[in-house]
């Protein structure tokens, strides 16, 4: 009787493992769609204080959502058309330019140009590597195959992107629903906490990405007016862009940017326009730190600095960008949860 009970417990058990690792392998082969559903569903929460803002103004908030939807779908025109032109002329140059650094390489020019500008650098070995490397039957193939395997990133992010938009558009629509069908999951005599816990949760998260993308709208129309107008540099609505998603990401993002940028200046325009460009991102990045985001931030979640620090690191080392985006905001939830329900139980113990 006993080793009936052992083996029907070890074949239980070995069934849940293996109903355990099928869950697992479910959830890796989802990972993807689950998170353009986080990911839309964050930005939901991120936008719904707009739409609840016009309410209050005695709006509809059909007429709201519809409001802010066209917002956004204007937003994301404007830096298509605005960045299209951009990669067109990129292209366009590239393509002039090519007939010239094959004639420059033909007659040795490239080459003489690059041993006098660089004599400590073994140019022959250089360049018969480089043949060598040409000539490999293997060549033609990799190269096709990092050409495609880039295309299919570029369609994939792309595809990604609409498929988030879309996906937020409906959480937007549909979010009261939505909490009103997950309220009714609790039980009743522990409903009305879970509501305004819940409430909080989410206005926390609305008022992060409001005051993440105020921090990015702030820098990238300063960037704008300064690479425009003052260091007159080329690009300068591609660089305020990139200076705009920066800012998007914390801790890193910013001088991620800066870098980024500075680096841009100096191949487009060189000395001086980027001793100017780092010199202005090295105080900006010094005022954002210490003056801008702590003020909007502390408006936003009340989260000390150090529990940002680790909950952006942990987040980028988990999910990436999309992790370092939602760890402030699920840190600051986790304190919402600890400070009105553990700390709570342990004072009535």
């Amino acid at each position: 009787m006993k080793i009936h009970n052992a083996f029907r417990l070890g074949l239980l058990g070995g069934l849940g493992v293996l109903v355990a690792v099928a869950i697992g392998a479910a959830v890796a082969s989802l990972a993807t769609i689950l998170t353009y559903i986080g990911a839309a569903l964050f930005l939901a929460l991120g936008f719904d204080p707009l739409v609840t803002w016009l309410q209050n103004k005695g709006m509809k908030r059909a007429i709201a959502i519809l409001i802010v939807v066209v917002g956004i779908l204007g937003v994301v025109t404007g830096l298509v058309f605005a960045l299209v032109p951009i990669i067109s002329d990129q292209i366009a140059a590239l393509v002039e330019a090519i007939p010239n650094l094959i004639r420059i390489y033909s007659d040795g020019t490239l080459y003489a140009a690059i041993s006098e500008a660089l004599p400590w650098l073994q140019i022959d070995d250089l360049r018969d590597q480089l043949l060598t490397s040409v000539q490999s039957p293997t060549f033609i193939s990799s190269l096709g195959g990092g050409v495609l395997q880039a295309g299919i990133s570029i369609a994939t992010g792309i595809t990604g992107t609409i498929i988030v938009l879309i996906l937020m558009l409906y959480f937007i629509a549909s979010l009261g629903s939505l909490k009103r069908g997950l309220y009714k999951l609790v039980p009743a005599s522990r409903r009305s906490g879970f509501v305004r816990i819940a409430e909080q949760i989410a206005q926390s998260v609305g008022r992060y990405v409001i005051g993440q993308v105020t921090l990015a709208l702030f820098n990238g129309v300063l960037s704008f007016f300064f690479l425009n107008f003052f260091v007159k540099a080329d690009y300068a609505v591609l660089l305020a862009f990139i200076a705009f998603l920066g800012s998007l990401i914390p801790l890193v993002g910013t001088v991620s940017a800066s870098v980024v940028i500075t680096l841009a200046v100096l191949l487009f325009n060189g000395p001086p326009s980027v001793f100017w460009v780092a010199g202005y991102y090295l105080v900006y990045m010094q005022v954002e730190a210490y003056i801008l985001s702590p003020r909007i931030m502390n408006r936003a979640v009340e989260v000390p600095g150090v529990v940002v620090v680790i909950a952006a690191l942990a987040g980028g080392t988990l999910l990436g960008i999309l992790g370092a985006l939602v760890a402030i905001p699920v840190a600051a939830s986790i304190l919402i949860v600890i400070t009105q329900v553990v700390m709570p139980r342990q004072n009535e113990l």
